[in-house]
């Protein structure tokens, strides 16, 4: 199973940390932007001087609420805040305000596929905290002196903790990127990996197939793309296979992938919730939602996913696959919507949107919206290929070019750049036919295969054809002129 040996099972349960979208901390007026130099984003509350106090941020509770919704969590009318008490440099107050025993959000679903099997995976809790600062260790001086950045300290986070219902390295990533699709597509996080707006904890233990019991867990913290929890897991998994059947024992542990090396480390030993002493924030009251407040937030709910797609193919006959392709983001999803809007046919649209734009966005490493193509460019190039201006092999030349930025002038329309790179699609059949006389003449092996009823000789006929127009002859008229001249030379 999933490169697991015979005889073991992976038990797995993430607990992800996503950055909420707000414009100041979840208990401060301090602004969040990153990258802001060192402490240049923290006021007396977020440095724990005395006499301060927190007050929530309401636009944090709502994006909460928002996730709930989305995952048809429940949704607490009470809630309370507890200090969770440990000691770090980066913590100024030597807690971290979140919640334990009463979350904001209870529950819910995310389902996901993997290898074509759907699966859902089950939700315990999404609960509110403030994050920590950072420790920074490298490039201050020589003296190996550290430094704390407290910027980061009272960022809104939302936990979002699962069952252990995984069962292979496979799931949990899928359930990652479902996540991921979900946090942005409602707008509560830019889902920022590279930024640690989205970053996951792996909870990974092992167990003899047909026991019951859970193994002991180590947990991998902090694990920042989903290449690195595939592998993270991968490593983890094998690792406490082999010390188990070396007649070792798991202890439960925090531990941090080592990209580079392509393993786990140990980090410290793994705290219990009693370790933290966790206790009500006495400075925050109870968080107390209505159902009145609960419904003015699902009034703001976009479409989600599921709707969209089914929408995409009842509305413009699209297959399911195409629709969900289509809806893996919502700023794909509005990218078709406005390629459609601007007069390209749907489904053509989608062709070129799933297959070749979707490649080259792969290739630049870029998100849709960082694309060079508009959405009213892929259209109009739709609509060249529809009335014959351009062919898909032009197409794809000019898609390449507007997207890699080869030297054009991108306030010309697609008209005018197919004439600047000369991909007019040629249509004039006394000119494919003399192309075509001249690539008879000069392929009479070709011509005498056909003759015989090889039927590859003809599409190695059309190849040259095309070859000699470079690439700019109708297709359909170079198979039908090429037949029927053929067939004439077949006849005689």
């Amino acid at each position: 199973m999933n490169g697991v040996p015979l005889g073991w099972e992976v038990v797995i349960g993430l607990e992800t940390h996503a950055q909420l979208s707000t414009r100041s901390k979840i208990f401060s007026g301090s602004p969040i932007a990153f990258g802001a130099a060192p402490n240049t984003q923290a006021n007396a509350v977020d440095l724990a001087l005395p006499g301060t106090l927190p007050v929530m941020n309401l636009a944090a509770v709502e994006k909460a609420i928002r996730f709930g919704l989305a995952i048809g969590a429940e949704i607490a009318p009470r809630s309370v805040f507890a200090r969770k008490n440990y000691f770090y440099p980066d913590l100024p107050k030597g807690y971290q305000i979140s919640q334990f025993e009463l979350p904001v959000v209870i529950g819910g679903t995310i389902p996901i596929v993997v290898n074509g099997i759907e699966k859902t995976v089950q939700l315990t809790r999404a609960h509110l905290e403030e994050d920590a600062g950072k420790s920074l260790h490298e490039g201050l001086d020589s003296h190996g002196v550290s430094g704390i950045d407290l910027n980061r300290a009272g960022t809104p986070l939302l936990e979002i903790v699962t069952e252990p219902v995984m069962h292979s390295a496979e799931e949990a990533v899928a359930y990652a990127k479902a996540l991921h699709s979900i946090v942005t597509w409602i707008g509560i996080c830019d889902g920022n990996m590279q930024e640690g707006s989205f970053r996951c904890d792996a909870n990974v233990s092992v167990r003899r197939q047909g026991d019951s019991k859970l193994g002991t867990r180590a947990e991998i913290k902090n694990v920042n793309s989903f290449r690195f929890l595939e592998r993270a897991i991968q490593y983890e998994v094998r690792r406490q296979i082999e010390l188990i059947e070396d007649g070792g024992k798991v202890v439960q542990e925090t531990r941090l992938y080592d990209a580079g090396r392509d393993e786990t480390r140990s980090m410290r030993s793994k705290e219990d919730a009693m370790d933290y002493r966790y206790f009500p924030d006495p400075d925050l009251l109870p968080l107390v939602m209505t159902q009145v407040q609960i419904d003015a937030v699902k009034a703001t709910m976009p479409e989600l996913q599921p709707a969209m797609a089914a929408r995409f193919v009842r509305e413009y006959g699209l297959s399911p696959n195409i629709a969900h392709a289509l809806t893996q983001s919502k700023a794909f999803a509005d990218y078709f919507v406005d390629c459609v809007a601007a007069g390209g046919e749907p489904k053509l649209v989608s062709n070129w949107m799933t297959g070749e734009l979707a490649a080259l966005l792969n290739k630049q490493g870029f998100d849709i919206r960082q694309s060079h193509l508009a959405p009213s460019q892929l259209a109009q190039v739709v609509i060249a290929l529809q009335n014959g201006s351009i062919n898909a092999k032009g197409a794809k030349e000019l898609l390449h070019a507007i997207c890699e930025k080869q030297g054009l002038a991108q306030d010309l329309s697609i008209d005018a750049l197919i004439k600047q790179m000369g991909l007019e699609q040629v249509s004039d059949s006394g000119l494919i036919k003399k192309i075509i006389d001249e690539v008879l003449a000069g392929n009479q092996k070709s011509v005498d295969e056909f003759k015989s009823g090889k039927e590859k000789a003809f599409h190695s006929l059309v190849g040259q054809v095309m070859k000699a127009s470079k690439g700019r002859a109708n297709p359909a008229q170079v198979n039908e002129i090429l037949k029927t001249k053929l067939n004439e030379a077949g006849a005689s």
